[in-house]
């Protein structure tokens, strides 16, 4: 069989929230395609019931997406054209469809994406934080050690810092940024695209409190944006000064830990690292 008349996989991209935001061409393929893969055929059902389409589902998520391989090169290899979406968004970010592509653009398959909405690049150019240049993590661990761990590797990097966080975690996440991280700049967006679509800006610590005086602040899905580290330099001259001021606390008598606490307050960092270097200072004398 001639590779023309092999089927083409599309990866489809598919509305946030909004469904206004489905381009013409992507509800066009969905009607056309012989096959759907979606990671939940429910959800994907409710999107092509108000297209007004009827197209056969087939469940791809994270647990079968392996085994489904054969089966759809199955289909690419009788002619048959597929299309890939994921829950919302673009597939693949942060969503099944990784092994699909990679193994069928191993066998030499056709995979089209379909661009369309994705919450990271949507949550970016509203926020007022640099993106020339930013690091997507995904979803950040569950568990807290690990989390932290993720966190810690990062403190140096000077990119905006990009993570996805469910309503379930987001408090928790938001303290351990503020935490390893330090007080720098944290912009929330919530429920992009949709009715009660917010972006709340501030420290971690900030944006903690407003969650505690409004709960209906901690609903939804989120995208977590954190200003990258500053400049070598900026951070040379922050550490002299932060030398200078806790010097001056500890020789007015003002212990370690509270001398830590301020130096965080007013220069950033965690006060874990100021203690240390407070203390450094403390046995120097």
């Amino acid at each position: 069989m001639s590779d023309t008349n092999l089927g083409t996989l599309y990866v489809v991209a598919t509305p946030i929230g909004n469904l206004e935001d489905m381009t013409p061409r992507a509800a066009r393929l969905l009607g056309e395609v012989a096959l759907i893969a979606a990671e939940d055929t429910r959800h994907t059902s409710r999107l092509l019931r108000h297209l007004g389409l009827s197209v056969p589902l087939l469940s791809l998520h994270e647990h079968n997406e392996a085994a489904r391989v054969e089966q759809l090169d199955e289909r690419l290899l009788r002619g048959e054209s597929i299309a890939l979406v994921s829950d919302a968004g673009t597939p693949l970010i942060s969503d099944p469809g990784f092994v699909l592509v990679r193994e069928l653009r191993a066998r030499g398959r056709t995979v089209v994406p379909v661009p369309g909405p994705c919450a990271l690049v949507t949550a970016l150019c509203a926020a007022g934080l640099p993106t020339d240049r930013f690091l997507f993590q995904g979803f950040l661990p569950a568990k807290a050690g690990t989390r932290r761990q993720r966190l810690e590797a990062l403190v140096q990097r000077g990119e905006t810092l990009v993570f996805y966080e469910s309503p379930h975690r987001i408090r928790e996440t938001l303290s351990d940024i503020g935490t390893v991280l330090g007080e720098r700049r944290v912009v929330l967006a919530r429920e992009l695209t949709k009715t009660f679509e917010t972006f709340l800006d501030g420290t971690a610590e900030a944006l903690l409190a407003l969650m505690e005086a409004d709960p209906d602040q901690a609903r939804g899905e989120f995208v977590i944006m954190v200003a990258g580290a500053p400049p070598r330099e900026e951070s040379e001259a922050a550490t002299l000064e932060a030398e200078a001021l806790l010097a001056a606390l500890l020789a007015e008598g003002v212990g370690v830990k509270q001398a830590a606490a301020i130096a965080a307050r007013l220069l950033g960092g965690t006060k874990k690292a100021w203690y240390s270097q407070a203390q450094a200072i403390k046995e120097a004398r």
